[in-house]
C-alpha cells in the first residue's frame, strides 16, 4: 500500500499557500482564461508565484486547460502551453483532443493529465489516452469502486489514476453540461458556469382535461431544487481507496474559501496518514465531525459504493453549517497580541478554534480581549468592513502565519 498524492484546488496564490500548509502534496489551478473556473482569482502573476513557491517546497502544480475549445481559441492555447513549458509546470490538465495535440507540440516536457471532463469510464478509454501521450487520467465521478478497480488493474504501470474524493458534484455528465449556456449564455465547457443546477425552479403540470391551465408543483414555498446534488464525501471509504492503488486523491473547490480548504485538506491528510500508520483502528467518524464544520450541502458517496444509489439529491437547495464559520487568518504572532485578518464578526466571549496543520483536533479558546490594530485601544467587537481588515487578539498558544481560525456561532 502506497500513500497517494493529496491534490487540492488553488483558486489563487493565497489559497495555494493554505493548501500546502495544511498538507496538500500538489495543487491544481487554471490559467486566467483557459480553464473551467475562469472566475477564480488566479491571474498570470499568481500562477507564476504558485509554481515557484510549490517547487521551493518540493511540491507540484498542475494547470488546467480543460475547456472544449473553439477554433478561435487555439492561438491563446499555443501561447499558454508554451509559457507553461518554460515555467516547468508539473502537468497540464486537458480534455480536448485538439488541445492535446497543441500541448504535445508546445509543451513537450510537461506531463499530460486527462481531465474528468473527458468522461473516462473504462480502461479501454484510459489506454487510448495513454497511447496518445497521457501520463495520468482523472476518472469520471460516475464510476463505482469495482469499475475503478478494473481500470487500475487493466492499465499500464506508467499511467497514473486520479479520482475525486470530496466536493461539489456537477449535474452534468462528468461536468459536461449545456444548461448554463442555454439559460444564461455562460458556457460551463468554456469555464463560465452560472451553476444553473443550483437555482430554484418552479414546475407546473398542465391539466389533462383543461389544456392551458397550469398547476404548480412545489416542494415548498421557495420552489424546488430539482437539479441540485449533495456534495461528494468519501472519508469513510479512505481505507478501501488506499488499498486500490489510486495515485492521486482530489478535492473540488477552486472557488471555495481558505477556511474550507484548510479544514478539508487537513482532515483528509490526517485520515490518510493515520490509516497508513495504524490501519486496524481507522475511525472515520472523528474525521467526518471535522468536515461537518465547513459550509457544505448534504454529503453523499454518490456512485462509489452502489451504482443504484439515489441518495444524492439536495432538494432543499441549501448549504449547511449551523455551528461554525470562518473566523480569521493569522497575520503575525506575539505572546501578548497577535494580529489576525478577520472574515466574520468577532466579539469578547466568542469561542474560536485554531486549525493546526497536521493535527486533527483544533485548539479551542475564548476571546477575552480585542484591540483596535490602529489605536491599540481595547474594543468589545469587530465587524468585517473591508478587504484584509485586521484585529489584535490574545491567543493562548504559539501560532504561525496563515493558520486558519474558525468561530463557533
Amino acid at each position: 500500500m502506497r500513500k497517494p498524492e493529496l491534490l487540492a484546488p488553488a483558486g489563487s496564490f493565497k489559497k495555494a499557500k493554505i493548501a500546502f500548509l495544511y498538507g496538500a502534496d500538489a495543487v491544481y489551478c487554471g490559467t486566467s482564461s483557459l480553464s473551467l473556473r475562469s472566475r477564480a482569482e488566479m491571474d498570470d502573476d499568481d500562477l507564476i508565484k504558485t509554481i515557484k513557491y510549490a517547487h521551493q517546497l518540493g511540491k507540484k502544480v498542475y494547470v488546467a486547460i480543460n475547456i472544449y475549445a473553439w477554433d478561435n481559441m487555439y492561438d491563446e492555447i499555443k501561447k499558454q502551453a508554451h509559457i507553461l513549458n518554460e515555467l516547468r509546470v508539473d502537468g497540464i490538465i486537458l480534455s480536448d483532443g485538439g488541445v492535446l495535440e497543441i500541448v504535445k507540440q508546445e509543451a513537450p516536457n510537461i506531463d499530460i493529465h486527462i481531465s474528468t471532463q473527458a468522461n473516462i469510464v473504462s480502461y479501454h478509454s484510459a489506454n487510448f489516452w495513454h497511447k496518445n501521450g497521457a501520463k495520468r487520467v482523472i476518472l469520471a465521478r460516475e464510476l463505482n469502486k469495482e469499475q475503478i478497480k478494473d481500470i487500475v488493474t487493466n492499465t499500464p504501470m506508467g499511467l497514473e489514476t486520479e479520482i475525486f474524493v470530496h466536493g461539489a458534484i456537477c449535474f452534468g455528465y462528468s461536468g459536461r453540461c449545456f444548461l448554463s449556456d442555454f439559460l444564461a449564455s455562460r458556457s460551463a465547457n468554456l469555464g463560465d458556469c452560472a451553476q444553473s443546477c443550483r437555482w430554484s425552479y418552479n414546475l407546473y403540470a398542465e391539466e389533462t382535461n383543461n389544456p392551458g391551465n397550469l398547476m404548480p408543483v412545489e416542494h415548498d414555498d421557495k420552489g424546488t431544487y430539482i437539479f441540485s446534488s449533495k456534495d461528494l464525501c468519501l472519508i469513510k471509504e479512505i481505507p478501501e481507496i488506499l488499498q486500490m492503488g489510486i495515485d492521486s486523491l482530489k478535492f473540488e473547490g477552486r472557488l471555495k474559501t481558505e477556511y474550507y480548504l484548510a479544514t478539508v485538506i487537513n482532515t483528509y491528510r490526517n485520515a490518510i496518514d493515520d490509516y497508513i500508520d495504524n490501519p486496524n483502528n481507522y475511525d472515520y467518524t472523528k474525521y467526518l465531525n471535522e468536515l461537518n464544520k465547513t459550509k457544505t450541502r448534504g454529503l453523499t458517496t454518490f456512485y462509489f459504493n452502489d451504482r443504484n444509489n439515489k441518495d444524492f439529491q439536495e432538494y432543499e437547495g441549501k448549504q449547511y453549517n449551523p455551528d461554525y464559520e470562518f473566523g480569521g487568518k493569522v497575520i503575525s504572532y506575539t505572546e501578548d497580541k497577535s494580529t489576525i485578518e478577520i472574515k466574520n464578526r468577532l466579539k469578547i466571549g466568542d469561542t474560536l478554534e485554531i486549525i493546526i496543520p497536521g493535527q486533527l483536533e483544533p485548539y479551542k479558546f475564548i476571546i477575552d480581549k480585542l484591540w483596535d490594530p490602529e489605536t491599540d485601544e481595547q474594543i468589545q467587537f469587530v465587524n468585517p468592513g473591508r478587504a484584509e481588515q485586521t484585529v489584535k487578539i490574545r491567543i493562548p498558544i504559539k501560532v504561525e502565519e496563515d493558520w486558519i481560525i474558525r468561530r463557533k456561532k
